[in-house]
C-alpha cells in the first residue's frame, strides 16, 4: 500500500509543481480546478468549491499550499471520487437529446441543453466545447466522433 501511495503522492505533486510558477509549493487557487482535472477527477463546481474550502488558509491569501492539497487530493484519488463518467453513459444522454435519433445535435440544440439545462456552462466553457465538438462544414455536433475524442483513458 506505501508504495501505491507513494506513487499518487508523485503524480499530485508533479501535476501541482506545473502550476508552481514560484517554486514555492504554492498554486494560484484558480489553478486549483485545472490541477484536479488534470488527475482525471471530474467534480462538479459545487464539488470544487468544497474541496477549495478545505485546502484554504483561515484567511484565504489566493493561494493554495502543496501541503495542504497533497492530503486531501490523497484521498479523493484513493477513495477514486469524481470519476470520469463512462463513454455508453455519454452516450445514452447524447441519445436522449437526439430526439430525431439522427446521430448528431445542432449547434443552436448544443448551446441551448449547455447553457439552459442543469449546471450551466460558462461562456468560455461553451465555446472551448463548441470548437472541439462542432463540424465546422454542417455546424452539427456528431456525437459519437466526440465522446470518443473526450473518453479520458483510465490507465
Amino acid at each position: 500500500l506505501n508504495s501505491a501511495i507513494t506513487e499518487i503522492h508523485k503524480k499530485i505533486t508533479e501535476a501541482f509543481e506545473v502550476f508552481d510558477h514560484e517554486c514555492n509549493k504554492t498554486v494560484d487557487v484558480r489553478e486549483i480546478g485545472t490541477i484536479i482535472r488534470s488527475l482525471g477527477c471530474c467534480p462538479s463546481e459545487g464539488d470544487l468549491h468544497d474541496m477549495i474550502a478545505e485546502v484554504e488558509e483561515e484567511e484565504p491569501t489566493g493561494f493554495i499550499r502543496l501541503e495542504k492539497f497533497l492530503p486531501m487530493m490523497t484521498r479523493v484519488l484513493t477513495e477514486r471520487r469524481y470519476r470520469p463518467i463512462p463513454e455508453d453513459i455519454l452516450l445514452r444522454a447524447f441519445e436522449v437529446l437526439d430526439q430525431n435519433k439522427c446521430g448528431h445535435l445542432t449547434k443552436d440544440e448544443l448551446v441551448k441543453y449547455m447553457t439552459e439545462e442543469g449546471e450551466p456552462f460558462t461562456q468560455e466553457e461553451m465555446e472551448e466545447m463548441l470548437s472541439a465538438a462542432v463540424d465546422p462544414e454542417t455546424n452539427n455536433v456528431r456525437y459519437k466522433d466526440y465522446i470518443s475524442m473526450m473518453v479520458v483513458d483510465e490507465n
